[in-house]
């Protein structure tokens, strides 16, 4: 089986924002401005927009095919919005993998849903509902409730909303490293700093907590054993000890202090 963990970092449309709001002659910085103030005028509080005014600008992805474990940003830093979209179905064509998410039901997918169409990016493979393989007439990716697309904050809540929990929260609880210095909420503001890199790398991070939290997920379902749960972890230790990126040392490190403060915890209970 083949396992496709994704996450995805998304910045205001200010494009479509302009013209949606008539605000064109405004600079890109105005439009978003606007757009956030538009959204708190209607929420009353919350200036996080619409899913349809998301443009993705990172889309990382742990895959995991027969015996090979891997952990990767989609396209490159200038890469166009259109690339990473096609690059991302591109994989669901090629491997037919399971797809594995934090609350990809509700917000990474449906975004992906409406920049393919702004995009015209053809995902044949991901939208087929048996048309053309009878085998996902009723496990497709858009099944809210099989498991040819996994989003591991639905399901853990029971599908339902009101016990949904954030992913940060999960992973540190579970003594995983959680998010390390950047949140979803400066995604914005580093992109405008010329950041897409270290939006890339947080995005990698994010899948890799995803990741490890799907293991603990096949272990208590019973899927894993004890000793195949530790096997698969430490593929994901040894995948990132090889690794000779900065980013990927500090989730170890912080993944080997939380294991061990857990740990700790634990024992005095």
């Amino acid at each position: 089986m083949n396992i496709l963990v994704f996450d995805i970092e998304t910045i205001p449309d200010t494009r479509s924002g302009g013209r949606l709001y008539e605000l064109t002659e405004l600079s890109d910085d105005d439009i978003a401005k606007a757009m956030f103030a538009k959204q708190v005028q209607k929420t009353g509080g919350s200036d996080f927009l619409p899913l349809h005014l998301h443009k993705i600008v990172a889309i990382s992805a742990v895959l995991r095919t027969g015996d090979v474990l891997k952990v990767w940003s989609l396209g490159t830093a200038d890469s166009p919005e259109s690339d990473l979209i096609a690059r991302f179905y591109d994989g669901i064509d090629r491997y037919s993998p399971t797809l594995v998410s934090w609350n990809g039901g509700g917000f990474d997918l449906p975004v992906l849903h409406y920049r393919s169409l702004l995009n015209n990016v053809v995902a044949k493979r991901y939208w087929d509902n048996g048309d053309d393989d009878r085998e996902f007439k009723f496990n497709n990716y858009l099944n809210r409730f099989h498991w040819r697309h996994v989003d591991l904050m639905d399901i853990l809540a029971g599908f339902n909303l009101r016990a949904a929990a954030p992913l940060n929260q999960i992973a540190v609880m579970l003594g995983f490293p959680g998010k390390l210095g950047m949140s979803g909420a400066t995604v914005w503001q580093t992109y405008q700093a010329g950041g897409i890199e270290a939006i890339r790398q947080y995005c990698e991070t994010d899948a890799l907590n995803t990741y490890l939290i799907y293991l603990k997920w096949e272990l208590i379902r019973g899927r894993f054993t004890e000793a195949l749960y530790a096997h698969e972890c430490e593929k994901v230790r040894a995948l990132l000890k090889s690794s000779d990126q900065p980013h990927f040392d500090e989730f170890l490190t912080a993944w080997n202090d939380a294991s061990s403060a857990l740990s700790s915890t634990q024992s005095k209970r």
